[in-house]
């Protein structure tokens, strides 16, 4: 039954058509919308994002609401913009109480409980970037917000200073660096952001792409490796990424007291130099930028993750957050909200003015990423078929939460270094450990 209904939605969405509630409720797939017509509907979108800095009566997103407005007057679109989004969102997906939010960590095999299809896999793939991400048996159900390629944000002229005339490319090279910056600059060489917490998961973002130049590692290859955190000798998997956080810790190269950061305060310390790097997602380039505070937006950079494979550096990219509709809005504002998020892929451009990795295929690249030059972008795999809830049950069963909110782990790092009671290796040990038993406990093939 489930193959047949599969079937019937994937020739709707052939069609640019699928329904949701009758046959005169047939709304149309994401890629048949067109922008200037059904200007006189109406519906209220309740938006819950997690982008709070865009927030305001003169943040952007009042801008871009004004100015999709001119063209659809009728539709109101109120934001809820919350801070510890990941969780806020999880508890409240199977609410009525929103109408658009980027989908938090549900499983693959449950979207469209929450969301609606937005169309085909194969269709969608071919016009957008990072689409699989929200995708379920060749159905999409979200589109992403923006795109990103990420690395570490640096102050430029804290590193001149440093005497740092190329940028380092190995963990050996950028420690180097953040001594040099220790030793000859009044600047923090590495922030951790360790308080805010959520900040720290974003070291996961670089243990597949970026630390093996491979775009099936996270989603595939890790689910049935053995020892996957192990050390491979030369500079280069999970293992080198996150000892490059144990070294810095070990070194005294991060801020004085590291359970004090402040998310907020450390845009304009970034912006001003007294911070030289920050390991962060492309999106955090354009706040460290544009920080109220900050008087040299000139001075911020971004950099790709310093570690090369096989002679070649790699950069993660994903997209942001993705948008889905609830499956329980009425179908005005399932509609509305359709063109909606079309007019943010297509007309606003917000992730051009984010710093982002365009959503359109062969959109214009940001200046942000000048120093990716040569640099290859990957974009994450999905999962193989019959495995697209595995990584959950794995990081659930293990509790490391790769890339799903497990910044506790990370920070477990800094504790360690800092206190000296407990060796990086031995971390790694532990961790390798829990994964294994996860295994063996969901009864996963191990590839020896």
């Amino acid at each position: 039954m489930k193959k047949v209904l599969s079937l019937i939605l994937a020739l709707s969405m052939m069609l640019g058509v699928v329904s949701f509630a009758s046959a005169e409720e047939a709304l149309p797939t994401f890629d048949k919308i067109v922008l200037g017509e059904n200007t006189d509907l109406t519906a209220k979108i309740h938006f819950a994002y997690h982008r709070t800095d865009l927030g305001g009566e003169d943040g952007k997103l009042a801008g871009y609401v004004k100015k999709f407005n001119e063209t659809y007057p009728n539709i109101e679109i109120e934001y809820e913009l919350i801070t510890d989004y990941a969780e806020n969102a999880l508890l409240r997906v199977g609410n009525t109480d929103w109408t658009i939010m980027g989908i938090p960590a549900v499983d693959q095999d449950e979207l469209s409980k929450y969301f609606i299809p937005l169309g085909d896999l194969e269709t969608m793939s071919g016009l957008y970037n990072f689409v699989s991400a929200k995708a379920y048996d060749g159905v999409c159900y979200g589109i992403p917000s923006t795109g990103g390629a990420n690395g570490l944000v640096y102050n430029k002229r804290i590193f001149a200073e440093a005497g740092i005339t190329e940028l380092p490319k190995t963990p050996d090279e950028f420690i180097a660096a953040l001594k040099a910056v220790k030793e000859k600059t009044d600047a923090i060489p590495l922030y951790t952001n360790y308080a805010a917490g959520w900040t720290m998961g974003a070291w996961d973002d670089y243990i597949s792409g970026c630390a093996t130049g491979s775009a099936t590692f996270q989603n595939q290859d890790m689910l049935h490796m053995k020892d996957p955190f192990a050390n491979r000798g030369d500079g280069t998997g999970p293992y080198a990424v996150y000892k490059i956080l144990y070294d810095a810790v070990k070194e005294g190269l991060i801020e004085e007291d590291y359970t004090t950061t402040d998310w907020e305060g450390c845009k304009p310390m970034m912006n001003n130099g007294q911070i030289a790097t920050m390991v962060l997602g492309s999106w955090a380039y354009t706040q460290m930028r544009d920080a109220i505070g900050g008087n040299h937006p000139e001075d911020v950079g971004y950099m790709a993750f310093p570690i090369t494979v096989n002679g070649k550096q790699y950069a993660p990219a994903g997209g942001d957050y993705n948008f889905g509709i609830n499956v329980k809005a009425s179908y005005e504002e399932k509609l509305a909200s359709l063109y909606y998020l079309k007019w943010l892929t297509h007309e606003s451009g917000f992730a051009y003015s984010e710093g982002g990795v365009p959503i359109n295929k062969g959109g214009e690249m940001p200046d942000l990423y000048a120093a990716f030059d040569g640099i290859e972008m990957v974009e994450q795999a999905p999962a193989v078929a019959g495995e697209e809830t595995l990584l959950n049950e794995l990081n659930s069963e293990s509790e490391l939460n790769i890339n799903n909110g497990g910044n506790i782990k990370v920070q477990q790092i800094v504790e360690h270094a800092f206190n000296g009671d407990m060796e990086f290796d031995e971390i790694m040990a532990s961790w390798n450990e829990a994964w294994s038993d996860a295994q063996e406990t969901l009864g996963v093939e191990v590839n020896k």
